[in-house]
């Protein structure tokens, strides 16, 4: 798997996951700010290939959005790229991909990053109780204005209120979906992503 051996990350490890197809500046906002604010030793940036909530969604090939994540993420020292639901048959589980990531890094806390929509929705995840308990904490990404029912969902999960952190972030109004809908349109597109991702795109003319 692409990240530092278990023995040399001991500290607090952000776990982001997504389909990042494509990447783009607001995904990388997103993790910098996390990892500032929660003292992240690294932030763990985990592929999936095809999410089980959107069977019907078409999604480039994972072998393309890994390596067109690569160009990026292996640029940032306190980025890894995790390859740990690539190499397993779906459905791909949040709470399968912690569990072999709480075995390879006993000695690390484990922080989900995720946004304010998912963290509603978690009571309905899969043994939801059982993944808050196999974490350190949830690391929430909300949109400005944006509450969160901390006793509704303390009671819907028991332990979970105490391993919630808010982390403030810019108002980034950027989906992959926007970007992949004007580059089929011949649509400006440039300083929505990294570099590293508009040449990888040209090179591969993806979603044209």
């Amino acid at each position: 798997m692409n990240w530092y051996g278990k023995s040399e990350i001991v500290g607090n490890i952000g776990l982001f996951g997504g389909t990042f197809d494509p990447l783009h500046i607001g995904h990388l906002i997103l993790a910098q700010e996390a990892r500032y604010q929660l003292e992240l030793e690294r932030v763990l940036w985990i592929l999936t290939p095809n999410p089980h909530h959107k069977p019907d969604k078409e999604i480039t090939p994972p072998g393309i959005r890994w390596e067109m994540l690569t160009r990026e993420i292996d640029t940032v020292p306190e980025f890894s790229l995790s390859d740990v639901e690539l190499l397993r048959k779906p459905p791909h589980y949040t709470h399968q991909t912690v569990k072999i990531l709480r075995d390879e890094f006993p000695d690390a806390e484990l922080i989900y990053l995720m946004g304010g929509d998912s963290l509603r929705d978690l009571p309905g995840w899969y043994k939801a109780q059982e993944l808050v308990q196999m974490l350190d904490g949830f690391g929430v990404m909300l949109r400005p204005g944006a509450q969160v029912n901390g006793p509704g969902l303390e009671e819907e999960l028991p332990g979970l209120g105490n391993k919630l952190h808010m982390i403030e972030t810019p108002l980034i109004q950027i989906s992959s979906s926007d970007i992949r809908r004007r580059i089929a349109n011949h649509q400006p597109f440039r300083y929505f992503l990294p570099l590293s991702v508009v040449r990888f795109i040209q090179e591969k003319r993806l979603y044209i």
